[in-house]
């Protein structure tokens, strides 16, 4: 019986796996990409009711997300063709335009970089996974959903505007934040960065390891 290979996966913090495709918008790479971030996903099939979903879900926040200079790359283990032919499909039945390409990934080129491709899944089919690349082309998170359960745009979104913010003012962010919110402190290294934060007034301290701040 022949042994599956095991599927490769980048690491939060490692370099983003180098490609260079065709896609619904002509050759791109992740050279194109230098000095911005961009959100790369994959899905399982074009012309699929909960990927349409997910399609016309992306658009939607796309607009959000060029203005935190992050671009959208779309990708399935379908031919160019179909990708084209889906793309008018969504835009005739929901009059939505798909802006951001699509990688026509067949040969699965980058699915296997990206580990995209679930070992006991079916090997046709790329995971729903969504890989955040920051502008130093550095993977700075990644998600998966079963197949059965479609995205969350908006805290694909929150998580990008928390990420750079984190790199902006060096912070943390808490459960369920959103831009607006308090933010955590990074803990302190020594006891006396500890006792000067409970008396910082820019601070609010439950104790001295857990404080907040706005910024």
């Amino acid at each position: 019986m022949e042994q599956s290979q095991p599927i490769s996966l980048p690491r939060i913090g490692d370099p983003a796996p180098a490609f260079k495709i065709e896609t619904t918008h002509g050759v791109i790479s992740n050279e194109d990409y230098k000095g911005k971030w961009f959100i790369l996903f994959s899905h399982p099939s074009d012309f699929t009711p909960v990927c349409t979903t997910e399609f016309i879900g992306f658009q939607r926040i796309y607009p959000a997300l060029r203005e935190l200079n992050t671009e959208l790359i779309g990708l399935s283990i379908d031919s160019l063709h179909s990708h084209i032919a889906w793309v008018k499909n969504i835009k005739d039945n929901f009059d939505v335009t798909i802006e951001f390409p699509i990688i026509a990934d067949l040969n699965k080129e980058v699915a296997i970089k990206y580990g995209m491709l679930m070992p006991e899944g079916n090997s046709t089919e790329a995971s729903r996974a969504v890989f955040v690349v920051d502008d130093k082309q550095i993977v700075r998170a990644i998600i998966y959903y079963p197949l059965s359960t479609g995205r969350n745009m908006d805290e694909i979104l929150r998580l990008v505007k928390g990420l750079q913010a984190t790199d902006e003012h060096d912070i943390a962010t808490p459960a369920d934040w959103v831009p607006g919110d308090k933010v955590i402190v990074k803990p302190p290294r020594t006891q006396e960065e500890a006792n000067e934060r409970l008396n910082n007034p820019d601070y609010e301290c439950a104790d001295w390891y857990f404080c907040k701040k706005q910024i």
